[in-house]
């Protein structure tokens, strides 16, 4: 019998929860087709039907029976996406954006996004990206940059506009950060560049950031395999997830310039995939907090040495910052930190710096969690012990 659980059985399942896209009630009444100002040429298209999503709450995907499909994203860009050899109807609102296919010589910006491209077989549309070889989180992309198939097209906030109008980059697909520069993305777009803005870092869930290959699938024409993918990493991370909690307490954190803790926010998908390995997450909530994120709690050392001196297991945020190599390093950072029961037992870990853009790989993740959280001693790829 098959392990795949699809995105309507993993709701049974507990893992999933339904979408609920916030703001967006005009957007979901204009994407379903209702006679409103934002339907006008859409209703062209025929009836709606909304793509099923089990657990993503940052956007909406309707299809229509030609193969148009309309994303609607919680940020209100709204997105026609016309198949090969179809046009797009006239009197489309000015909103709308038009994206066709076949894409090629995609502009390539948010790092979330490259396992997800090339976990539906659809690296050979991008052209361009704004990731350096070592610094991407997939091999085959990382091959690509470095042989010349993907140019390397400067930073999202210092793009190479010349390359990537030569390039004739139809869609620039970046990450939240392109909000900090508006002044790029109209740059972009005056050069007939559409951007779309992933926001799979604002889903609560982390399924929820996976489901976003829903919608990569949409526009690279690979919805069926997009769909495959899905369902093998929900059952992966279900089979991950069953083993139960381990009683041990966990807390996960860098130290900024300013010597506080940097935590993440209680109930984040990083929170629950350490839940998910069994351990329990020691959180900070934003009472007393400096300068905290949606994501993140920034808390002066004092207190995080007060809730997490006890933890049985600390983990070394080094996605963000350079991270650390030893035991020694993480002292350095933080005298109160070798008065922490983890360090005195010789419990302190770090992951990878690419951890956050794996999303096809949180099952393997989760596992290597759980071999930190319990000490089993298995082997582990996305976490490892400082010594």
């Amino acid at each position: 019998m098959s392990t795949s659980v699809s995105r309507r059985s993993a709701v049974g399942l507990g893992l999933l929860a339904p979408l609920a896209l916030a703001g967006c009630s005009t957007g979901r009444g204009a994407a379903s087709g209702e006679k409103d100002a934002g339907s006008q040429g859409l209703s062209a298209l025929g009836e709606a039907t909304p793509v099923p999503l089990a657990h993503a709450t940052q956007f909406t995907l309707d299809a229509y029976e030609g193969g148009h499909r309309l994303a609607y994203l919680a940020s209100g860009d709204r997105f026609l996406i016309v198949p090969e050899g179809a046009d797009a109807p006239e009197g489309l609102p000015e909103d709308v954006a038009v994206v066709r296919r076949p894409l090629e010589s995609v502009y390539l910006v948010s790092t979330g996004m490259i396992c997800l491209v090339d976990a539906i077989g659809a690296l050979d549309a991008v052209g361009v990206s704004s990731v350096r070889a070592e610094d991407s989180p997939v091999e085959e992309f990382a091959a690509r940059l470095e042989d010349g198939r993907v140019a390397y097209g400067g930073i999202y906030r210092a793009p190479d506009y010349e390359l990537i109008a030569a390039a004739g980059c139809p869609l620039a697909i970046e990450n939240t950060n392109i909000d900090h520069v508006p002044e790029v993305r109209a740059k972009l777009e005056e050069l007939g560049v559409t951007v779309l803005m992933e926001q799979s870092s604002r889903e609560e869930d982390m399924l929820g950031r996976l489901e976003w290959i829903v919608l990569m699938g949409a526009l690279f024409g690979r919805e069926d395999e997009a769909a495959a993918v899905f369902d093998e990493v929900a059952a992966g991370v279900e089979a991950a997830s069953k083993e139960g909690p381990l009683g041990r307490t966990v807390a996960f954190f860098y130290v900024n310039e300013d010597g506080a803790a940097v935590t993440r926010r209680a109930g984040d998908y990083l929170c629950q995939m350490i839940e998910a390995a069994g351990g329990t997450y020691v959180s900070f909530d934003a009472e007393g907090a400096a300068d905290s994120s949606p994501t993140t709690v920034t808390v002066e050392m004092e207190r995080f040495y007060e809730g997490a001196r006890d933890a049985d297991v600390i983990i070394y945020n080094a996605t963000v910052d350079e991270g650390v190599t030893s035991v020694a390093e993480l002292v350095q950072r933080n005298a109160l930190l070798a008065d922490f029961r983890a360090v005195r037992e010789s419990n302190v870990w770090t992951c990878d710096s690419t951890m956050y853009q794996q999303m096809t790989r949180m099952a393997d993740i989760i596992f290597d969690l759980r071999a930190a959280i319990s000490g089993s001693g298995e082997p582990t790829t996305f976490v490892w012990r400082l010594a």
